[in-house]
């Protein structure tokens, strides 16, 4: 199966959508940084997430320092942004809901 890259607009649409999300300097990525009362908050969020992504079989590009997690979403075999980076920020913005 081909993963096809976001057209412009499908890319602008989709960050209008995402409010808490920014496009990496590059243009190739969602980036989003969460920060959380303390690290087992912190560690259970990317846990929760770890399910999401394994279940979609998409996986973020991440980093955890005590209480802030970094995510970084794009699709490689795409070259860049696709809707399954879409859809991944979404099921993290849902999960992140009472938990930052």
């Amino acid at each position: 199966m081909s993963i096809s890259c976001l057209t412009p607009a499908e890319r602008d649409s989709a960050l209008a959508a995402l409010p808490l999300w920014s496009l990496r300097a590059d243009g190739l990525a969602l980036v989003r940084t969460l920060r959380f009362a303390d690290f087992a908050a912190a560690f259970g969020f990317m846990t929760r997430v770890a399910i999401l992504a394994e279940k979609a079989d998409h996986h973020p590009e991440w980093s955890n320092v005590y209480n802030r997690v970094e995510i970084t979403l794009t699709t490689h075999d795409a070259g860049g942004l696709s809707q399954r980076d879409v859809a991944l920020a979404r099921a993290i913005d849902a999960a992140a809901i009472g938990a930052a």
